[in-house]
């Protein structure tokens, strides 16, 4: 909160409910500072809750209906006083007073009758202090406030890294960038769902779940490597090419592999992208490829991931298959439960298949669109032969 004008002299609230007091303070302090005065504690409280606030409270401690020690805690309990230095002003001499009021967080403790050199010199000494502390806490707040812009700044460009990759992989494939959306959005609703699951509650987190979303639409950025002639190819790959096919899983994860190599430093928001890419076709059971990974050896990522995209395959139309309905693309994904895919990704999916229904529909695929990835198909197939 706003304590005064810059380039203003400081002010020194005195509370005190004597007017001897208040006239015998204020003239030795308006000199140099702005000083405000209040006559009891409620209006003490009022004055300092006030803006400008003042720099300095000078708190007598002998007041009726409430003394200085319930001025003192009321202002620190209050997050928009409670760093405010507060000298008390007494006549109590015992020590028990005095500790009193240092545990409620007095800064200082002056005896009265009051020294006028003694009163000077704590009050300058203290408005140091907390000139210090206010240059120190607005440089941590700019230092704070330039390292989030920094750090959005850095968010931003490798949100734009990771559209470009997936946007260059979108060109080269039959999918549209309804596919990238889509898949992007059911993985995000599986682990959000999947956060209460015991299994997966430790991992799930909001930054890794964010992570999954945008890193979804690298898992086929290693089709860029797969010749036209396979990847648009109209009927059923050949054993050979589907080899070939197959190693658009490790072309992606070794272009990430050698981006981090050519920088010097493993690059984290590439790590979820990494598993991705590589991992997305293995299956629960051994089975899958490249690595013939089963189990938990699957990255989590990936995993999630092969739901999304087998999901959204399998609901799409394309040159070599008609569209399934939603209710088989459950079917056959519930049929997979345990060899294709995580059994309790599966049962979580099947509570929300309703969700991705609705995602599918969000962003389903519009005539033009499957039209334009056609003529594309077409065209690059012509130059390929």
């Amino acid at each position: 909160m706003t304590t005064r004008v810059t380039g203003a002299p400081p002010t020194v609230l005195v509370i005190d409910d004597s007017p001897e007091s208040l006239s015998l303070i204020s003239g030795l302090l308006h000199h140099k500072y702005q000083v405000k005065v209040a006559t009891s504690g409620p209006l003490g409280l009022k004055v300092a809750r006030t803006l400008p606030q003042p720099d300095l409270i000078l708190l007598d401690v002998l007041m009726p209906d409430m003394d200085g020690f319930k001025v003192c805690r009321a202002l620190k309990e209050d997050p928009n006083t409670w760093a405010l230095p507060v000298i008390f002003l007494t006549g109590l001499s015992e020590i028990q007073d005095e500790e009193m009021g240092l545990h409620l967080g007095a800064a200082d403790y002056i005896n009265k009758p009051v020294s006028p050199a003694i009163l000077l010199a704590r009050v300058a000494t203290h408005l140091a202090l907390k000139a210090s502390s206010d240059y120190l806490k607005d440089k941590a707040e700019s230092l704070e406030a330039e390292v989030a812009k920094r750090t959005a700044e850095l968010e931003a460009a490798q949100d734009a890294t990771i559209l470009a990759m997936s946007m260059l992989a979108e060109t080269r494939d039959m999918d549209t960038g309804n596919h990238i959306r889509r898949t992007q959005a059911y993985v995000r609703a599986l682990a959000t769902r999947l956060r209460s699951h015991p299994r997966f509650a430790a991992q799930l987190d909001a930054r890794t779940i964010a992570m999954l979303f945008k890193s979804a639409p690298l898992h086929d950025i290693g089709k860029v490597g797969i010749p036209d002639r396979i990847l648009l190819k109209p009927g059923k790959l050949d054993a050979a090419e589907f080899e070939l096919m197959k190693t658009h899983t490790t072309i992606g994860y070794d272009a990430m592999v050698q981006a981090e190599l050519a920088l010097g430093t493993p690059v984290s928001y590439l790590q979820t992208a990494k598993e991705i890419a590589h991992s997305h076709q293995e299956k629960w059971d051994g089975s899958g490829y490249p690595q013939g990974l089963a189990g938990d050896a699957i990255p989590m990522s990936a995993r999630l991931m092969a739901i999304a995209d087998v999901y959204d395959a399998l609901i799409s139309t394309r040159v070599y298959k008609s569209a399934l309905s939603h209710s088989r693309a459950v079917q056959i994904i519930f049929q997979g439960r345990g060899s294709h895919f995580d059994p309790d990704m599966v049962d979580t999916f099947i509570e929300i298949k309703d969700e991705f229904a609705a995602i599918a529909a969000r962003f389903v695929d519009t005539e033009t669109q499957l039209q334009e990835k056609m003529a594309y198909m077409a065209h690059a197939i012509a130059e390929d032969a």
